[in-house]
């Protein structure tokens, strides 16, 4: 694990006792480097590091409600870990609290859904839009795919076009073919 930066916001007005923090580091992975943010709540941003800088996710992340105080950078070491565990073909389910203020609404749904689909399986836009119970939302669901804030954790590489290609993935879909294969070679 690289060093990890603490954010800290102090431009808010609105001081609470329960201030929540967020902790930020980074891993190398056979993907390309993966960006980690926690809170005291849970897990809260996984950024790929060929997509963003981790200066624009400390942005992102500035911006949380209740962001005020300083992140402890032991809420990064389970879920680290696990995505180690899960890069290794050890882990199939991830056993990790999250912090879901980055997601709201459908999309959240539709996340909430995804969470369901097994590991080394995949299922396309249309029926994982079935799943949250809005069988004519296919596109939308594409949208709240693209907006992830957990990748890997939340596993929208799993959700493949109706013919079943892979389609785009943060750009790269040979990284989405890659975690797609990985997964098959290593389910039980």
């Amino acid at each position: 694990m690289s060093p990890t930066a603490l954010l800290t916001r102090t431009d808010s007005p609105l001081l609470e006792a329960d201030d929540l923090g967020v902790a930020l580091g980074s891993m190398d992975t056979p993907i390309g480097q993966l960006n980690v943010a926690a809170s005291s709540q849970g897990l809260v941003r996984v950024g790929f590091g060929y997509m963003e800088k981790i200066q624009d996710m400390m942005s992102e992340l500035a911006e949380l409600p209740h962001s005020m105080g300083q992140g402890d950078p032991a809420w990064l070491e389970e879920p680290i870990a696990q995505l180690h565990e899960y890069f290794e073909g050890r882990r199939q389910r991830f056993d990790l609290t999250l912090d879901w203020r980055l997601s709201h609404g459908f999309y959240r749904r539709v996340l909430d859904a995804l969470t369901g689909v097994d590991y080394g399986t995949t299922v396309s836009y249309g029926e994982l839009a079935r799943m949250a119970g809005s069988s004519r939302a296919a596109r939308a669901v594409g949208t709240a795919m693209s907006t992830n804030p957990i990748p890997l954790i939340v596993p929208c590489h799993r959700v493949v076009r109706s013919d079943g290609s892979v389609g785009e993935y943060g750009g790269r879909p040979e990284v989405k073919t890659w975690l797609i294969e990985h997964e098959r070679s290593h389910r039980g």
